[in-house]
């Protein structure tokens, strides 16, 4: 299984950026994919899922900015970050699970699968 991360960068507040998840050796439907994002000696955040149905989740301050979306044809994931604030600034990692409950879906240790991270920097 191989999750890549792209899209990230350097922004001005206000700024927006997509990032992308490609997926490859796992079946992609069938999969809920999370974005989380970490910054040096803190945990991992969860930011965004959306499951094999297509529901999506988010956490509360990125709610109403970010929008994940997935497109299994392409077995690719997104998101779409808008209205970039400092405190946006983190590694951003995508992760995968076949099987995630919904109650889990916000904790990073329960997704069996990650990609490399890539850095979001918003300067104020």
């Amino acid at each position: 299984v191989q999750l890549q991360a792209s899209g990230g960068g350097l922004v001005q507040a206000g700024a927006s950026l997509r990032l992308s998840c490609a997926a490859s050796g796992l079946t992609f439907s069938r999969q809920t994919f999370g974005w989380f994002r970490q910054n040096p000696g803190k945990e991992r955040e969860f930011v965004a899922a959306i499951r094999y149905s297509g529901t999506t989740h988010y956490a509360d301050s990125v709610k109403g900015r970010f929008t994940i979306s997935r497109e299994n044809a392409k077995n690719a994931v997104y998101l779409v970050m808008n209205n970039l604030k400092p405190e946006d600034t983190a590694v951003y990692y995508c992760a995968a699970d076949p099987s995630i409950i919904l109650s889990s879906i916000r904790v990073f240790r329960q997704y069996d699968y990650w990609g490399q991270g890539t850095l979001v920097t918003v300067s104020s």
